[in-house]
């Protein structure tokens, strides 16, 4: 009599239940550093051409060639993007601090772009509640009053989270040198272990590659182009934080054709209503022309040709992925978009070759 427990088909629904439920708990384990796991591979994607290049001037030495990898990136990005966010946090203290003084005023402003509007839109406001800029501000400061305790009793909070930062950097830096250091292997083990015809699995991979390194790079360097023009545009016109709202484009950038307008547009509107329309009129072009070129120009050529996704799909998959994984989701998303693509395209293909009537053989040559 067979012994059931040696049945092959019981022993493979075994251990598919036993990997799942493994994949399950380490990814529990794993999630309060899904960000720092996430940027430690998509930086070493990015930069695997560099370290290709540092392990052949290295004479094939893996640990030497990550190591001098991780220090470039550690010279040239992130220090780099520490000083720029150490500046920023400072304007940003400079001008809430000014705000808090009455030094720069915010009201009188509003009030000269509700004063400019038409009458239908005074009515509309006022419906709204918002007419009246005295309520509006004393709302305002009753919102901030009663947020105040809220604010006091998460300082707590506000430390761990530095906390948990620095342990993820950390870890995001130890996890970098080890996928510099043993890439290679790690990827030919992801390979055998996905349950997919070799041709599918190499394409899939990539793909995900692929789309990785483009959005990555693209979109920062989209980013850091046009907060730097908006940045150059607010200071010559003369607005306070001028570095800190061109971070604000830079930030809202991620959004293809549509992030930075969201910052330029309401400062040059606030002009044309405010009675200076030859500033209005100046941003607005610099704004569509100059910024807007960037955009249109550079990210077509460092996201959009290497992705082959349309547009459409390219900012619905970065605003769904800011939302459901935060910044993360600016990478996240367009990899998910491409890798859903990618296994629909490869279903049908299988399909297709599926369908398609067996060819008769040939015949025998002289038969």
């Amino acid at each position: 009599m067979p012994n059931p427990s040696s049945n092959p088909g019981l022993e493979f629904r075994s251990l598919l239940l036993l990997v799942l439920v493994a994949t399950v708990l380490f990814a529990l384990i794993v999630w309060p550093f899904f960000g720092a796991v996430c940027w430690a591979i998509f930086i070493a994607i990015v930069f695997w051409p560099l370290h290709q290049r540092f392990l052949r001037n290295s004479r094939g030495k893996p640990n030497v060639a990550a190591l001098a990898s991780l220090t470039v990136i550690l010279l040239i990005v992130i220090l780099p993007l520490a000083m720029i966010t150490g500046s920023i946090t400072q304007e940003a203290s400079v001008f809430l601090g000014k705000m808090k003084s009455g030094e720069l005023q915010i009201g009188p402003f509003f009030q000269r772009v509700i004063d400019a509007l038409p009458a239908w839109l005074h009515g509309l406001l006022d419906r709204f509640g918002v007419g009246n800029l005295a309520v509006v501000q004393q709302k305002l400061i009753t919102a901030v009053g009663s947020s105040g305790q809220m604010l006091t009793s998460r300082a707590l909070d506000v430390g761990q989270g530095t906390l948990d930062f620095i342990v993820s950097f950390f870890l995001m830096l130890y996890m970098l040198y080890f996928l510099f250091r043993d890439g290679e292997q790690l990827t030919q083990s992801i390979a055998r272990a996905i349950p997919l015809e070799p041709q599918h699995t190499r394409r899939l991979l990539q793909q995900f590659a692929l789309v990785v390194r483009a959005t990555v790079k693209g979109n920062i360097v989209v980013a850091l182009v046009q907060g730097a023009l908006g940045s150059a545009a607010f200071f010559v016109l003369g607005l306070p934080g001028a570095l800190l709202w061109g971070a604000v484009m830079a930030l809202l950038s991620l959004l293809p054709a549509v992030g930075a307008a969201m910052v330029w547009g309401p400062v040059a509107a606030w002009y044309f209503f405010t009675g200076e329309p030859v500033k209005g009129i100046g941003l607005v072009i610099w704004g569509s022309l100059v910024i807007g070129l960037v955009d249109n120009v550079l990210r077509p050529i460092l996201v959009g040709k290497d992705t082959r996704m349309p547009d459409y799909l390219v900012l619905l998959a970065t605003l769904g992925g800011i939302v459901v994984f935060g910044l993360n989701g600016f990478v996240i998303g367009p990899v998910i978009a491409a890798v859903f693509l990618v296994s629909w395209e490869m279903l049908a293909s299988v399909r297709k070759q599926q369908a398609s009537p067996p060819q008769p053989p040939l015949p025998p040559a002289g038969g």
